[in-house]
């Protein structure tokens, strides 16, 4: 929703929705509406399916020929009872007709069934018109999908999420960097293999769940107790994955506008004095994704890297995944991207800093890797 107001000849605009980039880039897919959250927003489950080549994992020809060969596809699951099972086959031969419109539009809004043009009125009086809900499964029941196949196979991801939130709550939906990042995982995975590693904002843990399929440890980490719990039910969901290779991925609290780590055994999700050891013992990779987006959070990431770094013994690598969003700004009166601004401007001085125990190099990566989930690769990703 865009709330447009204009106060001293100043026109402001405000944004109280945002929608995920899955959202956007699949709006025409049938989604499960699993549950709501602590605070009332629908949270859904998607499948995402990797090409996962099993005979030469280490070979960047057979990966590229594979991707060519076949589609990888986004998928959500879906258990129905019989009325709804009928319901789904009259909707799909609605759609196999001339002349009828999908369920969701371009923007993912939802449209009405319409009868054919080509059909009779006879015909139309058969036509489903009947209202569409979404199935709602209760939180805490067990995965709902585990007959399927597919829904415990290698090569299938199953996240929960919400596809609109408030700004603040922008981390429970999933965005392109995040697969941007688990793309290169995959494609390095040898490079990460039995790593320590810390993911900062988290969110949903998408990039923390692939990278546990190749790492050791994983500290995924984020602020919010909701977000964090659908966090650590997207880690429960996907256990399978990590199995083989005897993974391990850890949901912690790790607030950046605070100096010190949650080590109150009373709160959720808080550090252990053995955690807060082992990371700054073992860890060699920091990971994030999709977290520029405000002036004041970006300063704060900067802050906790800065401090984090400095406490690890060994040497460590830092991956940063982001989307620059254009926008047109009043002030400018052009299309520009302040947040990406902030954050290279920031970045240059962490690169510029004049430190004895500690030097950063900033190293952009080329993104002439394979492309393992299905998603817009955009100019605006770095």
């Amino acid at each position: 929703m865009l709330d447009v107001t204009e106060e001293m000849d100043s026109p402001t605009f405000k944004s109280d929705t945002v929608l995920s980039d899955v959202h956007l880039h699949c709006p025409n897919k049938r989604h499960l509406m699993v549950r709501l959250n602590a605070v009332g927003q629908p949270v859904f489950l998607s499948y995402f399916k990797l090409l996962w080549n099993t005979e030469d994992s280490s070979s960047e020809k057979r990966v590229r020929e594979a991707t060519t060969e076949r589609e990888l596809q986004y998928q959500s699951g879906d258990e129905l009872c019989d009325k709804d099972r009928n319901n789904l086959k009259k909707e799909r031969e609605l759609l196999n007709n001339e002349g009828v419109e999908a369920l969701l539009d371009e923007d993912g809004d939802l449209e009405v069934v319409r009868r054919p043009q080509s059909a009779s009125d006879l015909e139309a009086e058969d036509l489903l018109r009947d209202r569409v809900y979404p199935v709602i499964l209760m939180k805490g029941k067990e995965d709902a999908f585990e007959d399927e196949e597919e829904c415990t196979s290698s090569d299938v991801v199953k996240i929960e999420h919400t596809m609109a939130t408030p700004l603040e709550d922008v981390g429970k939906q999933v965005w392109r960097a995040a697969f941007l990042l688990a793309d290169y995982i995959l494609f390095k995975r040898d490079t990460f293999r039995c790593c320590s590693v810390l993911e900062l904002g988290g969110g949903t843990g998408i990039t923390s769940i692939i990278m546990g399929t190749v790492a050791k440890r994983v500290y995924c980490t984020d602020v919010g107790e909701d977000l964090l719990a659908m966090c650590e039910q997207n880690v429960t969901l996907n256990k399978h994955l990590m199995e083989p290779g005897r993974g391990e991925v850890k949901v912690k609290e790790l607030d950046w506008l605070k100096d010190e780590f949650c080590t109150d055994p009373e709160a959720p999700y808080s550090w252990s004095e053995e955690e807060i050891a082992d990371l700054h013992d073992h860890c060699t990779v920091i990971i994030a994704a999709d977290v520029f987006y405000d002036d004041d959070l970006t300063d704060a990431l900067f802050r906790t890297l800065y401090r984090i770094t400095h406490n690890l013994r060994n040497s460590c690598t830092v991956y940063l995944a982001l989307e620059k969003r254009l926008n047109f700004t009043l002030r400018h009166m052009d299309v520009t991207c302040e947040a990406y601004s902030h954050f290279r401007n920031t970045l240059n001085d962490l690169e510029s800093l004049q430190d004895r125990k500690i030097k950063y190099v900033v190293e952009p990566i080329k993104l002439d890797f394979c492309q393992f989930l299905v998603y817009e690769r955009m100019e605006q990703l770095e």
